[in-house]
Parts: structure tokens; sequence; C-alpha cells
């Protein structure tokens, strides 16, 4: 089977998601909605790294520069490299992986314009897993509801954290109110993304994630839904996670 190919890739969602091109990049594109949710969990990973992994035998600081230097990060499904590129800026050593060569091409264009370094790979979770790779910090970021066997991918994804390391999901609940608010309002109403983008019956309900990564040996550590504020025009952390939500797993040292 090929590198980009994998029981966890689904063919129709490969096509849609390569089609972007830099348009993933596109402020007010297709991803418009992705570029005003990122902020969010951008700012919820660099102070979960930063409470989780020390500098040394010092505490890491969320203010620094670069408060996540020295950490091996992948971002698994990267896309066009929107959540990889502000993790390098603070500092991370970033591999990106993504199955849609196009997508890969996308992202290494716009990295070299802004001068960053990341590992960019047209490869499958499997394949980077089967490689026997190991990371600080293994996430995967709206992502897990686009994938065709999710306990493949979530199994591959845990084996690539290291003792002591840490998974991060973010997904979107099956729920009555996430078909509301994730397909009828954004799809269809407020036109957020294209129509279509989503499939209701592939989003995950949390334990339909913490489950496969406990039986890979890691235990959850932290978990926070994420909501929109319409009068700030903002995501902001909440405990709803009835629609949008992130969850953290520790591999135990």
């Amino acid at each position: 089977m090929s590198e980009n190919r994998s029981a966890s890739t689904d063919p129709e969602e490969l096509a849609r998601f390569a089609r972007l091109g830099d348009l993933w990049w596109d402020l007010n594109g297709p991803q418009a909605a992705l570029h005003k949710f990122n902020p969010t969990r951008v700012n919820y990973l660099r102070n979960l790294l930063c409470a989780h992994f020390p500098d040394g035998d010092k505490p890491r600081s969320r203010a620094a520069e670069q408060p996540l230097a020295g950490l091996r990060v992948v971002d698994l499904g990267c896309g066009g490299g929107l959540l990889a590129e502000p993790l390098a800026r603070l500092g991370a050593q970033v591999t990106a992986i993504d199955p849609a060569e196009e997508n890969i091409l996308a992202a290494r264009r716009h990295a070299e314009l802004g001068g960053l370094t990341i590992d960019y790979r047209p490869v499958t979770v499997e394949a980077l897993a089967q490689a026997g790779e190991s990371f600080d910090a293994v996430l995967a970021m709206e992502v897990l509801e686009h994938v065709a066997d999710v306990n493949s991918f979530l199994a591959a994804g845990a084996s690539l954290v290291r003792p002591g390391g840490l998974f991060v999901g973010a997904t979107l609940n099956r729920t009555l109110k996430s078909y509301a608010l994730a397909i009828v309002g954004a799809e269809y109403l407020l036109r957020w993304v294209e129509p279509g983008t989503h499939d209701w019956t592939k989003f995950l309900r949390p334990g339909e994630l913490t489950r496969p990564l406990q039986r890979a040996g890691l235990k959850e550590i932290d978990r926070s839904g994420m909501v929109y504020d319409p009068l700030r025009d903002q995501w902001r952390l909440s405990g709803d996670t009835d629609v949008n939500y992130m969850i953290a797993f520790e591999r135990p040292a």
C-alpha cells in the first residue's frame, strides 16, 4: 500500500481538500472559518504543552518568545499548514503529514514564504508509525471526522507518543446540537464552509475517541469544549463539549 494511502484515508475527503491548493491560506476563502478558529486551539496547545513539559529543570513560560522550543511535535492531517506554522513560530520542531501531496506542496510553499522550517511529508499516519518514530506531542486536530477508519488512525497516532508525551485530539461531537450548528448552520445557512464538508455520521462522541486511546495505553488528562461567541466574533474555550471539543491524553512515563 502506498505511503499516502491507508486504511484510514478516504479518497473523497482527500480529493476535496487537495483541490484547495493555496486557497488554504486565503483568509476569506474556503478555510476562513478555520482561520478564525485557529488562535483558540493554538493558545490551548501552547498552554497545555508549557504546563506539561518542563524546560530542563525549570517550568516553561507561556509568555516566552518561543515557549515550545525543543519540543518535537507532529501534526497529523496538516492540510495547508494552518496549525503547523504557528506552532513552529512558537519554537516547536514540527513534523506535519498529510496523505494529499497537493496539500503538502501548498504547505511547503507557504512555509518558505514565511522563512519557516517545517518537516512536511506526504505520508499517512500508519506509514509514520511503521517507521518507528516518536514525538513529545501528537496532534490530530479537526482531522478525525474526515478519516475512513478512526480506530486505525488513532492506534497509529497513539504509537507515535513517547513515554511521558501527549496526544491531543480535536473534533466534532455527534449530537443533535452539532447537527443543527455545524451542519445546518455553518454549512447551509452561514456558509462558513462548503456544504458537504462534514458528514455528521462521522462526528465522534468523546467516548469514541477516548476508548481506543485508552486501549493503546494513554490516559486522559484534560478536556475542553470550544464555542463561538457571536458578540466578539471569536471562538473561546468552554465547558460545553456538545459541538466542538478537544481532549488531551498522556502516555505514562
